[in-house]
């Protein structure tokens, strides 16, 4: 799962980002959603501006037309065209075999007029079926699930060390399975996936499979998936990535 897109290259959460996290092989797209203040679904991490494009303000204060004006650089000179992506962006280029997963970061998605609209996005792109829904926030989750319960919702959680039912996903802070060794058994036994939240697992990847987590997050896709081919090729298969 490429967070962010490939963050460690470029920008995060930039059409550039993304289009590098699918070259490098990566199975699933994570971003970021907020909501401008005229109603769009944006792909941004913090609920501000400054980080990312050096402008002064909220993303929820802001239209998709003033916003696009940014440049999503975070500074660097050779990515000042990019912008800040709207969803619809995204999803016109994702390729059939990958799947996304879009973590909500307002409690806007508490609101039963947004999580609609966000069901009918994804809709009208074709890619509910591949798609899956993510927060730390458990109401976000919940708000979501009633307008779209076909799409699988992930609680990603830095405290809990044992598993929550009622969600399709889990995303523990990747110490929570040190504490509990057993937490992936545990989810599995229930029907649920697994993937650590670790931006950079590549010392750890040996670990997550032998634990049997369904993903892994990177920041780095390519050096990821380099690295868990290696670890997950049958003995005496030819070299090469998947």
């Amino acid at each position: 799962m490429a967070h962010r897109g490939n963050r460690a290259i470029c920008p995060e959460n930039t059409l550039a980002a993304f289009r590098q996290a699918i070259a490098d092989g990566a199975d699933i797209l994570e971003t970021d959603l907020h909501v401008t203040a005229d109603g769009a679904f944006v792909c941004i991490h913090d609920a501000t501006l400054q980080r990312t494009t050096g402008a002064v303000g909220r993303v929820a204060d802001w239209t998709l037309e003033e916003i696009k004006r940014l440049s999503a650089s975070y500074g660097r000179a050779e990515y000042h065209d990019e912008r800040i992506p709207t969803l619809s962006e995204l999803v016109a280029f994702l390729p059939p075999h990958v799947a996304l997963a879009l973590e909500l970061k307002t409690d806007r998605f508490l609101e039963r007029e947004i999580c609609r609209k966000l069901s009918a996005e994804l809709d009208q792109a074709s890619v509910r079926e591949r798609s899956m829904i993510l927060s730390f926030d458990l109401e976000r989750l919940r708000a979501m699930a009633g307008e779209a319960p076909e799409v699988p919702i992930g609680w990603i959680t830095l405290s809990r060390p044992i598993p929550l039912r009622g969600v399709q996903l889990l995303g523990p802070y990747w110490p929570l399975l040190l504490i509990n060794p057993f937490y992936v058994l545990l989810a599995h036994h229930h029907g649920q996936a697994v993937c650590p939240l670790d931006p950079t697992p590549d010392g750890r990847l040996a670990w997550y499979v032998w634990l049997g987590c369904d993903a892994v997050l990177s920041d780095n896709p390519a050096a990821t998936r380099t690295k868990l081919d290696r670890l997950t090729r049958p003995p005496g298969a030819a070299g090469g990535t998947q």
